[in-house]
């Protein structure tokens, strides 16, 4: 489950198909393959994430951003997802998942990982040199990025909501140097942000924890107004810019990294009838890291 679920379910999203099956960070085993298919083969396991398919024809295609493709189709949203016994996937946009690594724990590495880790590439790509990295809004994405970035020698600072004293110990307990509520600045200079959680007025808070030269990025696919802010804030050629959806590239690169570090996901299973609870525990922020549907089992939570 992601928060771009919340997004669609809430309508905050609004070009939905209808009805609709939410749910894109899938994984399952292949039983039937269409015309022309030979790969994956049946009983190979998959991972299905959040961009379901794009045209190969328009400008992005062709230019290699087919994160940006005019015609993309998007899991549990332009086509059914998940949250369901069976899904139909585009074979090109499903990622072999070797290995025996159970499939809760693999799940929320199909969008929150992924989003995450392509956020994280923008960030470095857009800053340089990153030693300090803060992440704001630390739930699914955020809390195996920091694994990540911790993995490879960065101090990850993680801000979480006001009060959220059990978050900022999870983060902690990550890898995270430094763990404190969002509306207050971190101990030190930070070379990039990433922002997770959907709130504009965290992108000029962001601003004043960079350096010059340093890099905002907002991960998600939606956010509340932001705010007007100085352009102070701005000057000494700080950056701000978003990440769109993902490119296979992302997906590959994630799926054998992950195992190295090697990354934890911390999961909170829920059984299919009980989807509309998840949904509810996670808008409100009720658990740390991820929710995950289990299909075939009874969930735990």
């Amino acid at each position: 489950m992601c928060r771009t679920d919340l997004h669609i379910v809430d309508g905050e999203l609004t070009d939905p198909k209808l009805p609709l099956i939410p749910g894109h960070q899938i994984v399952g085993e292949v039983v039937e393959l269409g015309e022309g298919v030979d790969a994956p083969g049946i009983g190979d396991r998959v991972g299905v994430p959040w961009l379901g398919w794009t045209c190969g024809e328009c400008w992005y295609c062709a230019h290699d951003m087919e994160n940006l493709c005019e015609r993309a189709e998007f899991t549990g949203y332009h086509r059914d997802g998940g949250f369901a016994e069976e899904a139909v996937a585009d074979a090109r946009y499903a990622f072999p998942l070797p290995g025996d690594r159970p499939d809760l724990q693999v799940a929320p590495l199909l969008c929150a990982g992924l989003i995450g880790y392509r956020s994280y590439r923008t960030a470095l790509e857009t800053a340089g040199e990153v030693g300090r990295l803060g992440l704001y809004g630390f739930g699914s994405a955020a809390h195996i990025l920091a694994q990540i970035a911790a993995d490879a020698g960065r101090d990850v600072f993680a801000f979480t909501r006001p009060g959220d004293d059990e978050g900022q110990a999870f983060a902690r307990e990550l890898g995270c140097v430094w763990a404190g509520p969002s509306d207050e600045p971190p101990p030190a200079t930070l070379d990039a942000a990433i922002i997770f959680a959907p709130v504009g007025p965290l992108v000029p808070r962001a601003l004043e924890a960079v350096r010059k030269g340093g890099a905002v990025v907002c991960a998600g696919i939606h956010m509340s107004e932001i705010p007007a802010f100085s352009y102070d804030l701005l000057w000494g050629e700080r950056v701000v810019r978003s990440v769109a959806n993902l490119e296979r590239r992302d997906g590959e690169e994630l799926l054998a990294l992950a195992p190295e570090v090697p990354v934890r996901t911390e999961v909170h299973a829920y059984p299919l009838d009980d989807t509309n609870q998840a949904l509810d525990d996670h808008r409100e922020g009720r658990f740390d890291g991820s929710a995950v549907i289990d299909v075939q089992g009874g969930g735990e939570g």
